[in-house]
């Protein structure tokens, strides 16, 4: 009987994962470039390592990338690691994860954060798969339990988008998660910064890779929101699709893109490539228009950390105008031309750039909503 008490107590117990500390960023990058999304993990990877008293490591992949283990100090990182080679140049999954794998073994980080991207999840997938552990996707909130507990508390839109579901990895180390675009804040680059930068082989040779790249298509044209600095969006107070033309041609006048709500979105007013929200895509831009919208938590959640936030709608008590940093109460198809027009006019008489944009419209009233 003592015997099988100790037995279930064994099976209870949690696994000894002191060997494990640190939380690891894994960096993506095209060509050289690296996704907004890695300095913005690694800000909010500063705060978990902060809490855990522990480390923040990067790791950087590719060929000539060199300069992004630099910014990733600049932007945090305690400890970068980089692996250059030449079969490295361009993303494929397994070495790439092979060369994961491999740090992960070695470093032992307590915590992996990827962002939440086609690259990012079929990376943090297949690594995942291989050691095993858990992975939650698709993140938009992240902490964690202090010690003695550790745990990584990764939280995600569920059940429809009606409640936000903490997903816990209590028996496997790493604890690992995507992370969405736009919903986290980078640090301010500090050149003067300084950290280590170890290298690191890459785990496969060229002739073992099963998979070539013969070819890169870049799609030009695409509707990146994520990258966007200046959106114009409209919801379900437009009635239809033809005024999404007015929007557009407010986007183009400040060097902006058109977004949209779920609404206007499901009633096929425009594409969902559109779509701002849980179910569409998480935005930091520096100035946003909410034209129409009504500011429901599905939409309000993917744009509210906007710099500046313009909302315009007819109903003075829509939700929007809480988080608004300046309202305009009013009839939409007035306001948007009147707008359109003095950008354009004073694009005639300045040579600001078309972003700087937050001064193009002097005489709106700050809500005192925020």
């Amino acid at each position: 009987m003592a015997n099988e008490q100790t037995t279930e107590q064994a099976e209870g117990a949690m696994p000894d994962w002191s060997a494990y500390r640190g939380v690891l960023i894994v960096v993506e990058q095209r060509d050289g470039a690296a996704k907004k999304v890695s300095w913005q993990l690694l800000g909010e990877g500063k705060k978990l390592a902060a809490k855990l008293d522990a480390p923040l490591m990067a790791l950087v992949i590719g060929e000539g990338v060199a300069h992004l283990a630099e910014e990733a100090v600049h932007y945090g990182a305690d400890r970068v690691y980089l692996c250059e080679a030449p079969e490295l140049r361009t993303y494929r999954t397994r070495p790439y994860s092979r060369v994961c794998l491999k740090l992960i073994e070695e470093a032992k980080p307590e915590i992996v954060l990827f962002g939440a991207t086609a690259t990012g999840r079929d990376l943090a997938g297949a690594i995942a798969t291989h050691l095993p552990t858990g992975l939650t996707a698709d993140t938009t909130q992240l902490d964690v339990e202090p010690p003695p507990s550790r745990l990584l508390l990764a939280s995600r839109p569920a059940f429809s988008e009606k409640m936000m579901a903490t997903i816990l990895c209590k028996q496997y180390r790493p604890q690992m998660a995507t992370a969405r675009a736009g919903v986290f804040q980078a640090l301010p680059k500090d050149t003067a910064r300084q950290g280590e930068i170890v290298a690191i082989e890459a785990a496969m040779r060229e002739e073992e890779i099963a998979a070539q790249v013969l070819d890169f298509l870049h799609e030009t044209g695409k509707l990146n929101l994520e990258e966007a600095e200046i959106i114009v969006a409209g919801g379900r107070g437009l009635g239809g699709p033809e005024p999404f033309g007015l929007l557009a041609e407010l986007a183009e006048a400040l060097g902006g893109v058109v977004g949209a709500s779920r609404a206007a979105v499901d009633a096929g007013w425009i594409g969902h490539e559109h779509q701002v929200g849980q179910t569409g895509a998480t935005v930091r831009p520096k100035l946003y228009f909410a034209i129409g919208i009504s500011g429901a938590v599905q939409h309000t959640v993917g744009m509210s950390n906007a710099d500046v936030v313009v909302a315009i709608n007819k109903d003075e008590k829509a939700p929007i105008f809480q988080f608004a940093h300046y309202g305009m109460v009013g009839d939409l198809f007035k306001l948007v031309p009147a707008i359109t027009q003095e950008v354009k006019k004073r694009r005639t008489l300045f040579t600001k750039p078309a972003a700087d944009t937050t001064a193009s419209i002097p005489t709106l009233e700050r809500s005192e909503a925020k």
